[in-house]
């Protein structure tokens, strides 16, 4: 029996400035850049492994067992595929063996917190070490972007830009500052467990519809600019007035599509009303959501205690995730099987 196994550590991000829109659906070119922070405790561990001794792709996350008729499944499975076509056009030998992933998530799939980001950087990254490619980091970037918009980003560590590009050689994800440069921390409030009812996928060919749509893309380069300078200036009040804005900014998108993306419940709600009132107090802290329903609460150190005490505190909040800036994925020796 010849096999190849691989485990791959990444974790998940936070878009400061979210991508909305694809110029290209099956390259997943993005109709604009993005800026975010990768987030250390928001985290994916996954393992490959190629074999001949496979008869089938499978697939588990989290320790259940994934149809392999369903959606995600048939997402993963055409991804491999993809990393075999490469490893056939370079003889290698594994290209031809089928596949057994296992993955686990820190936190809750599905729900809007970039599990599908972090979770297809680790299946690429896993993947192709098993097969036995050699890609560098912009390769491995590009190639997780195939699989996951999201998953451009978290191919990288730190604070992260995008690239829209209008190829998929020039649409990929780099370093703008290194984890270390600046101590942000990333609270995520839980108001649901349970999946988006319209996922991410499906919000980006809506997102033409919106009346609001072509003036956000006249804007959005400059905000990608500003968010850039407010964070190799550390100040934190501008980048956080400037992601609350582009957060509801990006709301506003999903809302007047057709059909709408209505996705906040009544404790994403409390959350932000609660964000504002600690701000009054002189506890400085910024809300931003992805396409879901959970919030993330930017903060500085000195006020992370008050404002996880605060959001726990809420009725609505079934439970909060403590982040802080993260770095790149990382191979791990320990696998799940």
């Amino acid at each position: 029996m010849e096999s190849n196994k691989s485990t791959v550590k990444a974790s998940s991000d936070i878009a400061l400035v979210k991508y909305w829109g694809k110029k290209d659906e099956v390259l997943r070119l993005p109709e604009n850049g993005s800026v975010s922070i990768k987030l250390e405790g928001l985290d994916t561990i996954t393992t490959v492994e190629f074999s001949d001794s496979f008869l089938s792709d499978e697939l588990s996350i989290s320790g259940e067992s994934i149809e392999t008729d369903s959606r995600e499944a048939k997402r993963v499975f055409k991804h491999l595929d993809r990393i075999r076509k490469m490893a056939k056009q370079q003889g290698l030998k594994s290209a031809g063996f089928f596949a057994k992933v296992v993955s686990k998530n820190s936190f809750p799939r599905s729900t809007g917190l970039s599990s599908s980001g972090s979770g297809m950087a680790t299946l690429t990254f896993a993947a192709v070490k098993a097969i036995g490619l050699e890609l560098n980091e912009k390769e491995l970037s590009i190639l997780s972007r195939q699989a996951s918009g999201t998953a451009c980003r978290c191919a990288v560590g730190g604070y992260v830009e995008w690239l829209d590009g209008d190829t998929s050689e020039t649409s990929y994800s780099k370093t703008i500052f290194d984890k270390t440069y600046w101590d942000i921390r990333d609270i995520v409030a839980v108001v649901d467990y349970g999946k988006k009812k319209i996922s991410s996928t499906e919000g980006h060919t809506l997102a033409g519809s919106s009346i609001f749509f072509e003036v956000r893309q006249k804007n959005i380069k400059q905000k990608i600019g500003d968010t850039k300078k407010f964070i190799e200036k550390k100040d934190f009040s501008a980048l956080g007035s400037l992601v609350e804005a582009e957060c509801l900014e990006f709301h506003s998108i999903l809302l007047t599509s057709k059909p709408p993306m209505v996705l906040w419940y009544p404790g994403t709600m409390q959350i932000i009303h609660e964000v504002q009132k600690m701000r009054t107090e002189g506890i400085e802290c910024y809300f931003t959501i992805n396409t879901g329903f959970n919030v993330h609460v930017l903060t500085l150190p000195e006020f992370e205690v008050k404002v996880q005490k605060r959001l726990d505190s809420l009725d609505l909040v079934k439970k909060t995730l403590t982040a802080r800036v993260g770095g790149k994925p990382e191979y791990l020796e320990e696998h799940l099987f």
